[in-house]
């Protein structure tokens, strides 16, 4: 078990520097998940970790130890990987304690460890099989056994379950999540699934073309964004944003269609005038009854999810969605009300995109709608 600690790690191919800068530190024990879409250097930052990659800039140390200059095999870390790379021609047996081979361990012994290891992820009437007569998650399951049987400091996942359909996505989310639970190593896992990231972690780190946009644990991070980057990335059904303008003399800002939302938070004192992105979860606006006070919209679709509904509006030339358990029938074109709650407000710079002010829950500021 181990920290990691990252100090400025850069990574350039050739003149095109594809991470700029990172610092991270990693607490011993904790399950930390590095979120991000395609391209904005998750996997990279991962295999510099790992020394599968040569950093360009910077140092990466592993249990106070740096380890930019060593070997992969040196640094105490095992990997799961996204395609299993599994050896084809062995047994799930002899997948799992091929390292166990390789230092030279008794045969008995070795048995012994593979047996145990292979009954703590379910795999133990499989050990004779190959790799070629199992399901993605039985093979899932083989790497991460393999991974498990070195006893590292550090277990590093490279997008595991991409894979894998969803429903079995979710059970190997538990299965991960309770292995690293019983062993207590250091976890670093890359998704760019944004579920996989807030139900794993014990925080995360959000990533942006090759710099960190945020570190926190999952409900700082969605309660709490500080971009509108994070904030449109993480949620489900995603943000809704509005530009809106301040003005001093309505105590509040102003939307575009002229609808005033007043808000008592101390982002607005001293900035008249200025352009922002007002940021609502679906989920955190409410539907009011016809002819009440509050943001008239207009209905387009709802999309039935179960146990909700997703309703889908315009407001003005913008389009905003406001997911609820309350089941109401409109026509296309049919006035919505919207109430806004203080809780559901964020305010974003509009140039930046940097958090202006965000109303925490328990800690509103009044917001209403002239």
């Amino acid at each position: 078990m181990a920290d990691i600690s990252i100090r400025k790690v850069r990574k350039s191919y050739g003149k095109d520097e594809v991470v700029h800068g990172v610092d991270l530190d990693i607490r011993n024990g904790e399950f930390v998940v590095i979120l991000g879409p395609s391209g904005c250097g998750k996997s990279t930052l991962l295999r510099m970790i790992a020394g599968l990659e040569d950093i360009s800039g910077g140092e990466i140390a592993i249990a106070d130890q740096v380890v930019n200059a060593l070997e992969p095999r040196e640094r105490g870390c095992a990997m799961v990987f996204q395609n299993y790379a599994l050896y084809p021609h062995m047994t799930v047996a002899e997948n799992i304690g091929y390292a166990l081979r390789v230092a030279g361990m008794p045969k008995a012994e070795r048995r012994k460890k593979v047996e145990e290891v292979a009954a703590s992820v379910g795999l133990m009437e499989f050990l004779e099989r190959r790799p070629g007569q199992l399901s993605g998650g039985q093979r899932q399951r083989v790497a991460m056994a393999r991974a498990i049987i070195r006893e590292p400091k550090v277990f590093l996942f490279d997008e595991p379950l991409s894979n894998l359909d969803a429903k079995l996505r979710v059970q190997m989310r538990h299965e991960i999540r309770r292995i690293h639970n019983r062993i207590g190593a250091t976890s670093v896992f890359v998704t760019h699934d944004q579920h996989e990231g807030m139900t794993l972690a014990d925080r995360i780190v959000i990533m942006n073309k090759g710099t960190i946009e945020q570190v926190g644990t999952p409900s700082e991070i969605y309660h709490n964004p500080a971009s509108t980057y994070v904030a449109g990335f993480v949620g489900s059904p995603a943000m809704n944003f509005l530009p809106a303008q301040i003005s001093a003399s309505r105590q509040g800002v102003t939307l575009g269609g002229g609808q005033t939302i007043a808000v008592d938070a101390p982002a607005v004192a001293g900035r008249d005038g200025k352009l922002v992105q007002i940021g609502l979860r679906p989920e955190e606006i409410a539907i009011a009854a016809p002819g009440a006070p509050g943001l008239v919209t207009r209905f387009e679709f709802a999309e039935e999810l179960g146990a909700a509904r997703l309703y889908h509006l315009t407001y003005e030339d913008l389009t905003l969605s406001v997911l609820s358990t309350e089941y109401r029938h409109y026509t296309p074109g049919e006035d919505v009300i919207l109430q806004i709650p203080a809780s559901a407000v964020h305010l974003f710079d509009a140039d930046t995109g940097r958090k202006l002010a965000h109303t925490a829950k328990g800690k509103a500021a009044e917001v209403t709608l002239a």
